[in-house]
């Protein structure tokens, strides 16, 4: 048995002397929706995209680096090619590492068969191996102190912006930044799934009817 507990990412949970702007609808993003389960969450934890499928090789190296109380916060990295769709473009944390550390991730919005562009004109090559970030991160509860922070200076900031959002990734590259923190890049060979566009679903579908034949998930 597994306990479960839910936290909500409301609009309304805000820095006191801030109050949603009329109008906004949009979410305030990943590094709020984090900071919203501040209080059930005492212990080392990983973050994941709900809809997004990792793979269990993924997890487990995660869950060893959380087990082993390195100070160090620590992200999943894929190969690109491992995380493209033939129907589209997408957009992905591309990252550079050192002596197996983070360095830095530079966002590229629209990325297809390893290539991005800016313009929508030019288009660059990227390697195929290329690491990326997909948004399996794992930290402590200190980042929640580094949260609180930055979405207070936000809300200051940003909170009037009609799509503005508070995103993680951008959090934990300034710590980088700064020295603050250091983060571990754990690897994975495998291939990540997830539904981008629409096409996408049947090549998902196959992929676990097969998982589930080699014997990966017994019973599902």
């Amino acid at each position: 048995m597994i306990d479960v507990d839910y936290a909500f990412q409301e609009l309304d949970k805000l820095p006191e002397g801030f109050s949603v702007p009329e109008g906004r609808v949009k979410p305030w993003g990943t590094g709020h929706a984090i900071l919203c389960a501040k209080d059930l969450i005492k212990t080392p934890f990983a973050v994941i995209n709900a809809d997004d499928y990792y793979g269990s090789f993924a997890y487990q190296t995660i869950a060893e680096h959380l087990k082993s109380g390195s100070p160090d916060y620590s992200m999943v990295a894929f190969l690109l090619k491992n995380t493209l769709t033939e129907n589209g473009t997408v957009a992905r944390g591309v990252c550079e590492a050192e002596n197996g550390y983070l360095k830095n991730i530079t966002e590229r919005t629209k990325i297809q068969n390893s290539q991005y562009t800016e313009d929508g004109e030019t288009w660059i090559s990227l390697p195929e191996d290329t690491i990326v970030s997909m948004n399996l991160w794992g930290f402590d509860t200190s980042i929640f102190n580094y949260l609180e922070e930055g979405f207070n200076n936000f809300c200051q900031k940003r909170l009037t912006e009609e799509k503005s959002e508070f995103f993680l990734p951008s959090v934990v590259d300034g710590l980088i930044q700064s020295g603050e923190k250091k983060v571990r890049v754990l690897s994975t060979p495998e291939k990540w799934y997830g539904v981008t566009y629409r096409e996408d679903k049947e090549m998902v579908k196959e992929a676990m009817a097969r998982f589930v034949a080699e014997g990966k998930y017994q019973g599902i």
